[in-house]
Formats: structure tokens, C-alpha cells, sequence
């Protein structure tokens, strides 16, 4: 008979898998190896593994083979903050050292686009990426958030997420309501939101910093179930108006202008491209194409 062996989890610490407990009230002691670290040991009660261990105690050990430590769903996150952390610190990164909140901005924005890109491209692989740049840049907020004097840390942004979504879905978690459409969500997530916030006017909280035709149909959606007439919406003869009436136009045919206008401007650079291409083809210079040569060279 030989000792029981439990392998931790490096991520977990100190806990132990629940299917381990009949071994531990049975053993006549808990050991733990050597690659088990001295305040990992403590912390579990055990003492250094002896040459001979008895055969009803149990043995403490990071290496793989024993009983495992089951690791719930986002344990790797762990690693993604302690990392962090650790970029952050004296003996770290003296760039990521060196950022803030605002030197930090260019950065949120851009990892957003890549990721929206990589989605649009179906691109499966790239989005995990950048799905991970996105997730960096919240990780790099928060642990700079944790040193102002007015700090505030991953865990509680990670709580204000999790009483945010239990309190925007009570016919999910509350068992109070129901709610069947996708449309009734969206709906009653709204009320929610308006009555959590105490909004003075259905506008308000609208980035204005956001790209101006995802702008245009946020203020437009918003304000079209505040019940605004459509006649009021902006009117006039430049350009600003009339790109605001089709966007208007756009959103309530229920159609995404943002996502129809990259459609067509990434059709359109495409088309740049394959022209090029052919003029090249032809030995002609691509950066002194005269009308003439685009208008021949243009895809069908």
C-alpha cells in the first residue's frame, strides 16, 4: 500500500480537491515534496516528505500523477493578473511601469478595432488574439486603478460585471419575471439600466467620443424609443444632415449603418488593390496611375 498523493493546483494554492477529504481524516500524516513551495506547505499543515512515508498518509506535490485539484472555468485569468501584476511592480516592466489611464487610451481603442475586424473577417484564430489584447487592456486598467489614491482593483470590477448582469437579468436570476424575445431583453435591460442610473434625459451615457456613424444611430435608436417623432430629427442641406437622415433612415429599417459602410469601404480598398494589381502587371507605376489607367484597370 502506498501513500495517497494529491497534486495541487499552482493556480489555486492551498485548496484541495473535495474527493481527496476521505484520505486526509484517515492519514496519519500529510506530507508535501519538494516542489511543493515551504509557504504552500504551511498553509496546507505539512510537513517534508520523509524517505519512507507511511502507507495511509498522504503526500502534498505540484507534479502531475497524483489525485488532481479540479480547476474551475477562467483559472487561467489568474495567471493573466498575477502576470500583470508583476509587469507592474518594482523589478518589472519600466514601460508598462510607466503608463496611465490616458497613455493607456490609444491602445484600448485600437485593440477594439483589431478584434472587431478579426470577427468581421471570421478569422477564428486572430480573434482569440486579440480577444486576449482586449482582455490585457482591461487587465492594465485595473491594476493601474489600484494604485490612485482612490483605488479600486480587478476584483471589484469583476464584481460590479457580476451584480450588473444578475441585476439586468431578473427572469434569470431573480425567478421574478419572464421574458421569451431576444427584442423583450433588449428592452427591459433598458428600463434597468435607466432606472439604475437615474438618467435625466434618454441620451444620456452616449459615448459622443465614438466613431460619428456609430454615434448618429446610437442617438437615433435611443431617442427613437424615447418615442421621438422621426420628423424631428435633424434636417438641411449639408452634408452633415443629410448623412445623419440616411443613417436615421438605416437604423430604423433595422439595418447596422456602421457595419454596411465597412462593408462597402473594405470592398471598395479591395477594389483599389486589384486595380493596382493589374497595373502593375502591366509594368505601369501604381503610384502614378492617371484616370485613364484606373478607369481601364478597374475590376468589373
Amino acid at each position: 500500500m502506498a501513500p495517497t498523493v494529491i497534486t495541487l493546483s499552482r493556480r489555486l494554492g492551498a485548496v484541495l480537491p473535495a474527493a481527496a477529504l476521505p484520505a486526509l481524516r484517515a492519514a496519519s500524516a500529510v506530507h508535501a515534496d519538494p516542489s511543493v513551495p515551504a509557504d504552500l506547505a504551511a498553509a496546507a499543515g505539512a510537513t517534508p516528505l520523509p524517505a519512507d512515508p507511511a502507507p495511509d498518509s498522504v503526500v502534498l506535490t505540484l507534479e502531475p500523477g497524483g489525485l488532481p485539484t479540479p480547476e474551475p472555468a477562467g483559472s487561467a485569468l489568474l495567471d493573466a493578473v498575477a502576470v500583470m501584476d508583476r509587469l507592474r511592480s518594482p523589478g518589472g516592466c519600466p514601460w508598462d511601469a510607466a503608463q496611465t489611464h490616458e497613455t493607456l487610451l490609444k491602445y484600448l481603442v485600437e485593440e477594439c478595432y483589431e478584434l472587431y475586424q478579426a470577427i468581421e473577417d471570421g478569422d477564428r484564430v486572430d480573434m482569440r488574439e486579440e480577444l486576449g489584447d482586449v482582455l490585457l487592456q482591461v487587465l492594465f486598467h485595473a491594476r493601474v486603478a489600484a494604485e490612485d489614491p482612490a483605488p479600486f482593483t480587478i476584483d471589484d470590477v469583476a464584481d460590479g460585471l457580476v451584480a450588473k448582469l444578475v441585476g439586468r437579468h431578473p427572469h434569470v436570476f431573480g425567478g421574478s419575471e419572464r421574458v421569451d424575445t431576444a427584442a423583450a431583453q433588449e428592452g427591459r435591460w433598458e428600463e434597468l439600466k435607466r432606472a439604475e442610473k437615474q438618467r435625466a434625459s434618454s441620451v444620456d451615457g452616449v459615448p459622443l467620443g465614438q466613431p460619428a456613424v456609430a454615434l448618429a444611430a446610437k442617438l437615433v435608436s435611443r431617442t427613437r424609443r424615447a418615442g421621438l417623432p422621426a420628423d424631428l430629427l435633424p434636417e438641411g442641406a449639408g452634408v452633415g444632415e443629410d448623412l445623419f437622415r440616411r443613417i436615421a433612415d438605416a437604423v430604423r429599417a433595422g439595418e447596422d449603418p456602421e457595419s454596411a459602410l465597412r462593408t462597402t469601404a473594405k470592398a471598395f480598398a479591395e477594389q483599389v488593390r486589384e486595380a493596382e494589381r493589374a497595373a502593375a502587371t502591366e509594368g505601369t507605376d501604381v503610384h502614378a496611375l492617371d484616370e485613364q489607367t484606373w478607369r481601364r484597370t478597374w475590376p468589373a
